[in-house]
C-alpha cells in the first residue's frame, strides 16, 4: 500500500469500488467513473499475495456484489424474466442495477424503482412493455403485501358507528392494483415454478425455468387486482370496477360517502342493488381484515 487512509476513507474507497458496475464480460473495469486507474486505487489499500495481484483481490469483491444483486433482483421478478426473454432480462438487470443501485443494508427494497424506469425506459422491456409493466407491478406488490404492517381492523362497535362522514383506511398490506392483463396467473404460475425449482436443488438449467409466456395463452383484459397478506401468506383477489374504485377511495382518505358516489360513477344499477353489492363487500372485507381505522 502507497498511503495511510482513515477507516473512513478506506470504507468508503472500498465500497464505491465494489459498488463500481462491471463489464460486458462480468470483470472488474480498469477505470473508475471519473477516469482513475483501478489498479491504482486497489494498491492503496490492498496488499498483493503471491497468487493474486492487489487488482485481482479487489476484483472477487467487486464481482460477488453484483452477482448477488442480480441474484436477488432475478429471485424477486421471474415472471418479468418469463415475459422478455433471459438475454433481455440480464440486460435490464444491469440497466436497471447501474441506475439505482442498492442504497440500504437489506436487498428487499432493490426494485422498488423498477416500474417507473422500466416506464421511462421502455426499449428495455422490447415488444411486451405493457404486459412487462403490469407483471412488474404485481411481484412488487407481492412484496410489499409481504412485508407491510397490519392494524388492528374495525371492531364491531366500530362498524356499528360508521355514516357517510366516517373515514376509514385499507390495512397497509393490501395492494390495489389497475392492470391491463390478468398478469397475476402468470405471476402465481412463475413463482410456484420458482419454489418447486428451489426445493429440487437446481435438477433444472437455469433457462428451463422460464416457460415462455405464449404458452400460458395470456390475453389483453383489463382487470382490477388485490394483493394480501393473511397468515403470512399471499394471496391474489380480482376485484370489479366498482369495487376497485371504492377501495381506492377509501384509502385515499374520502369519506364513506364520496368513496360510494366515486365507485358507482356511471352506473346504471339500481339503489337497492347497490346497497346489496356495498353489503357484500364490506362482508368479505371485514372477513379478511382489510379495513380499519386511518393511522395518524
Amino acid at each position: 500500500m502507497t498511503s495511510t487512509m482513515s477507516l473512513e476513507d478506506l470504507q468508503r474507497t472500498m465500497a464505491n469500488a465494489v459498488m463500481q458496475p462491471l463489464t460486458s464480460d462480468e470483470q472488474m473495469q480498469s477505470h473508475n467513473s471519473t477516469g482513475r486507474s483501478m489498479t491504482e486505487i486497489a494498491g492503496e489499500f490492498i496488499q498483493p499475495n503471491s497468487r493474486l495481484s492487489a487488482f485481482e483481490r479487489l476484483e472477487i469483491y467487486n464481482r460477488q456484489y453484483w452477482f448477488r444483486l442480480q441474484s436477488a433482483f432475478a429471485e424477486d421478478f421471474p415472471a418479468l424474466h418469463s415475459v422478455i426473454g433471459s438475454a433481455r432480462f440480464e440486460a435490464l438487470t444491469n440497466a436497471y442495477l447501474e441506475a439505482h443501485p442498492s442504497r440500504s443494508f437489506t436487498l428487499r427494497n432493490l426494485g422498488s424503482k423498477l416500474h417507473r424506469w422500466l416506464s421511462r425506459n421502455p426499449h428495455w422491456a422490447g415488444p411486451r412493455l405493457t404486459l412487462a409493466l403490469d407483471v412488474v407491478s404485481v411481484e412488487w406488490a407481492c412484496i410489499e403485501a409481504f412485508d407491510n404492517a397490519e392494524h388492528p381492523p374495525l371492531t364491531a362497535e366500530e362498524v356499528a358507528s360508521i355514516n357517510g362522514e366516517s373515514h376509514l383506511s385499507l390495512q397497509p398490506h393490501v395492494q390495489l392494483l389497475p392492470l391491463s392483463y390478468p398478469a397475476d396467473d402468470l405471476v402465481l404460475a412463475m413463482h410456484q415454478r420458482q419454489r418447486r425449482e428451489a426445493s429440487e436443488a437446481g435438477a433444472r438449467s437455469e433457462d428451463e425455468s422460464f416457460e415462455p409466456v405464449k404458452r400460458l395463452h395470456l390475453r389483453k383484459r383489463t382487470t382490477c387486482l388485490a394483493v394480501h397478506r393473511r397468515e403470512l401468506s399471499l394471496y391474489y383477489k380480482r376485484l370489479t370496477q366498482p369495487e376497485y374504485r371504492m377501495l381506492v377511495a377509501l384509502r385515499d382518505g374520502f369519506t364513506l360517502a364520496e368513496a360510494l358516489e366515486t365507485a358507482f360513477t356511471d352506473s346504471r344499477l339500481t339503489a337497492p342493488h347497490r346497497i346489496r353489492l356495498v353489503q357484500q363487500w364490506f362482508t368479505n372485507w371485514a372477513e379478511l381484515g382489510w379495513i380499519c381505522t386511518p393511522q395518524n
